[in-house]
């Protein structure tokens, strides 16, 4: 018997057991179960309202659910969605990019999330290139304006929608038949950040009506955003034997629009249409200046790690290295368009619920480009370079350059040409019936059923390069001056005029060759779920229990990899198949008025991402200009999905209307994992023009040996007459993985931080609010093998935030909010050890990536009728 079997039916017959005590318990008890009806009802209008609210609608579910709840519209608790998922006890949320984005539950990996809106999937691809197509949302496409609430699973429940080992994510956007009609909101604001020294605008609206018999009723919300964003950084790449000062540009562009629509011709029967589109315009420029090692590198190492990596050495001005410095310009957009049409009956004998939808969205790079000239000459670089650190620190004699300083004319580089789309669908169908019921404690029986089919795409497409390109002089790419890590200053490129000659250099996109058949790929994925699940309730006791089925069928197209280096002329298919059966129980003990003791025992899945199931060997640095950098990459159709088997045991005492303390302990057993394997030094038959060599990293993927998570949440909060509150929560999360899972052997699971902390507190009274919120997480590993950055531990993180409003009147009110206000900087070290299968960078605790911190600054005015 496999072990993941055994766990199976072990964790089914204790529900069995537990079932049985439960519909004795009932019997006997039946006639004594009373209904409360004097549970709070909550008109939620302040922020102690809104804090109340989530403490309610954790202290009355059956499962193990935490809350965030907007007290207005418009006022949701932050600017951002992932940074109010970072609030939750147990959530640890990482900023790449400037915004909240991976979302980690329990110490699980962040892909390894469940993000629903509404109750339904939602499409989701990436703008940048180097990120890896995979199943989770990314929270920047939602505005916070058109949230009216998030609910976080952190245990599971049969009718709920598989794939969250470390927890499901439930975002609710508002509907018109819960708002007075013709309400309306609108917002604008400037957004000032310290790095780019820009003011960007932020606008948003809102518009409900519903009809006086309350039956019928539609909301429009739409939100439009600029931001010039800017990240400064130090990236290391020591076996190019490189020290990289970067700079990183975006003109982001957000837009969104929701509309719902709601109609209930009886008290029996409603109706709901929701359609909802994200569009996000992400061009971007990347200029990195590289920064030569001297022609003699061991003469002039001064230090060495333990590794025998160098870590200080000194130029001394001469030989024929100055620093190669290049900028990527990106054409870069994501968007997402869901269309869900829901519907719900109910009679004396039974509720059926269901929904159809679709979800489609279209990202990647639309046109990537690179422009690389000699910078300086090598006197400018004389001086030390110090790596012994945590962030690297370069004092040589001239770190500020112009245009003046090129050494050559510029023009696109034909080999970088190249355009690499990606899409993301899904066709949806989901049927819920319930049917109450009086057996003993059970109260009611819930059965469904969903289906999905889901369609995957990616493609590079090479350009066909015209003949007659002409060099120009630099100042046509680039004007002015722009900050970039360790103190220096880079000329700034003109994005617009590199993007505009770079689509004048084509003649078409090619759908042949390696580069295109090695980026090829295809998945569909048909996924067919059935549950059945129980609610029961007797004198002291609530909960449910039952079991869910999963079944998959998964299909990769793909141009196969030759044993001479080539690529067949037709396509090949790879399938795959699995399924199982997840059981799951949750029981709250009510042990007095104000005391609940919660248990729940579960297994959970997550399918690999799509990134690793592609059955093609893509070519990742190959003939892209650097030497050094060629990775063969080999997806896996057939890889089973993540699986763990988790339980929780928890009290909480709400001590006061606004008040909550609570402790829970968490384990989670993972049985099945996905992770990557790798080998330097590899010959592969192919060639690379640049470096004359066959010599590459070969990266797969497989199933790894599982591990365990167990730790423990502590969080306390109330509110006074006073106008004060707070909420102050920690987790302990203690991760365990085989260190042969991972290239980089750390035996710990990625995104997991030991310790997490998150402190609130509030003031509100009349008219006035403020809010500060500090959130520290203690370190944890990045993996991103075999793409650029790799596998590297981000060092203990922590934010400080502040937001206050003030209503001038009813109606207008202003506001104003500081995103990251201590500037804390973004630091990333690689911790493999010697004999790791990883590049020197990520090895000996070298400090291989930083970035420097960005306070964002928001002040707004809002209308409100």
């Amino acid at each position: 018997m496999r072990p993941s079997t055994f766990k199976r039916n072990v964790l089914a017959t204790n529900i069995a057991i537990l079932l049985g005590s439960v519909v004795s318990v009932g019997a006997i008890a039946a006639d004594e179960v009373v209904v409360d009806d004097n549970i709070e009802k909550i008109e939620v209008r302040g922020m102690r309202a809104s804090m109340k609210a989530s403490v309610n609608e954790k202290r009355f579910s059956n499962s193990v659910v935490d809350a965030v709840t907007a007290e207005d519209i418009g006022k949701f608790p932050d600017g951002d969605v992932g940074e109010s998922l970072g609030r939750i006890p147990g959530v640890a949320v990482s900023r790449q990019f400037g915004q909240g984005q991976g979302v980690s539950i329990r110490g699980a990996s962040s892909s390894l999330t469940r993000t629903l809106l509404n109750g339904h999937t939602v499409a989701s691809t990436g703008w940048y290139d180097q990120q890896a197509i995979d199943r989770s949302f990314n929270y920047s496409l939602l505005p916070s304006e058109m949230v009216g609430g998030i609910e976080i699973y952190k245990s599971s429940q049969a009718d709920l929608p598989e794939g969250g080992v470390g927890g499901t994510v439930i975002v609710k956007t508002r509907k018109p038949l819960d708002l007075d009609a013709n309400s309306l909101f609108l917002s604008a604001k400037g957004d000032y950040g310290t790095i780019s020294e820009e003011t960007d605008p932020e606008l948003s609206g809102l518009y409900s009506w519903k009809n006086e018999e309350e039956n019928f009723g539609f909301l429009l919300s739409g939100a439009y955003s600029e931001t010039a964003y800017q990240r400064n950084g130090i990236e290391s790449l020591i076996g190019w034997g490189e020290i990289v000062p970067t700079t990183f540009e975006q003109e982001r562009e957000r837009t969104a629009i929701n509309g719902s629509f709601q109609y209930s011709p009886t008290d029996n029967l409603s109706f709901g249409l929701d359609i909802m589109s994200l569009d996000m315009k992400a061009n971007n420029a990347n200029t990195s200046l590289f920064v030569m090692f001297p022609d003699d590198k061991d003469q002039a190492c001064e230090k060495r790690n333990s590794l025998g990596t160098c870590t200080f050495y000194r130029r001394d001005g001469n030989g024929a290295n100055p620093g190669w410095a290049q900028t990527w310009a990106r054409q870069a957009s994501m968007d997402s368009n869901t269309y869900d049409f829901n519907f719900e009956y109910e009679n004396d004998n039974f509720t059926l619920e269901g929904r159809v939808g679709n979800t489609k969205s279209e990202g990647g790079t639309d046109l990537t480009a690179n422009y690389g000239f000699w910078l300086g000459t090598a006197a400018d670089y004389a001086g030390t370079y110090d790596a012994t650190g945590k962030i690297i620190k370069i004092d040589i004699a001239n770190k500020n350059f112009t245009a003046d300083d090129f050494g050559d004319q510029l023009s696109p580089a034909g080999w970088a040409l190249k355009k690499q789309p990606n899409s993301d669908e899904e066709t949806y169908a989901q049927f819920d019936f319930t049917i109450p019921a009086d057996l003993g404690a059970i109260t009611s029986f819930k059965t469904g059923i969903r289906y999905a089919d889901h369609d995957v795409s990616t493609l590079t497409l090479p350009a066909n390069v015209r003949s007659d390109i002409v060099a120009k002089d630099a100042s046509a790419y680039y004007g002015g001056q722009v900050s970039s890590g360790a103190g220096f200053t880079l000329p700034k490129p003109k994005m617009d005029a590199m993007l505009r000659d770079a689509k004048a250099a084509i003649d078409g996109f090619s759908k042949d060759g390696a580069v295109y058949k090695s980026g090829y790929g295809t998945i569909n994925e048909e996924n067919l779920s059935l549950y059945l699940m129980a609610n029961f309730e007797a004198e002291g006791m609530r909960g449910n229990f039952g079991l869910r089925y999963i079944s998959t069928d998964a299909s990769s197209d793909y141009y196969e990899l030759q044993a001479d280096g080539t690529y067949a002329d037709e396509l090949s298919t790879k399938k795959a198949s699995y399924d199982d059966v997840l059981p799951s129980i949750n029981i709250a003990f009510d042990v007095a008025p104000d005391v609940i003791i919660r248990t729940s025992a579960s297994q959970v899945i997550s399918r690999a991402n799509y990134a690793d199931m592609f059955a093609s060997s893509a070519l990742v640095g190959y003939s892209d200009g650097t030497a050094g950098n060629e990775v063969v990459n080999t997806g896996n159709i057939a890889l089973e999905p993540f699986k763990a088997t988790q339980a929780d045991l928890g009290v909480e005492w709400y001590f006061s209307p606004d008040g909550l303390m609570g402790i829970s302990y968490f384990i989670k057993d993972v049985s099945s994992f996905v992770t990557s394997s790798q080998t330097l030094n590899e010959s592969i038959g192919i060639i690379d023009p640049d470096s004359g060599e066959d010599n590459w990293t070969v990266s797969g993927k497989k199933n790894g040996t599982g591990g365990k998570i167990q730790g423990f949440e502590l969080q306390i909060q109330d509110g006074f007459d006073n106008g004060l509150g707070y909420s102050a929560n920690y987790t302990f999360a203690d991760s365990d993985a085989a260190a042969e899972n991972y290239p980089d052997q750390v035996s710990v699971f990625s995104d997991s931080s030991k310790h997490t902390v998150n402190l609130v507190g509030y003031y509100e009274m009349n008219d006035f609010s403020a809010r500060v919120a500090y959130n520290w997480r203690s370190e944890y590993m990045m993996r991103e093998l075999p793409g650029f950055y790799g596998n590297r531990q981000h060092q203990d993180f922590g934010t400080l935030d502040l937001s206050a409003s003030y209503n001038i009147t009813d109606y207008l009110g202003i506001t104003f909010e500081v995103v990251n206000l201590l500037e804390e900087d973004s630091v990333q070290l690689g911790v493999a050890p010697d004999d790791a299968e990883v590049k020197p960078e990520l090895k000996g605790g070298y400090p291989a990536w930083s970035f420097e911190g960005e306070a964002r600054y928001k002040l707004g005015v809002n209308l409100r009728f």
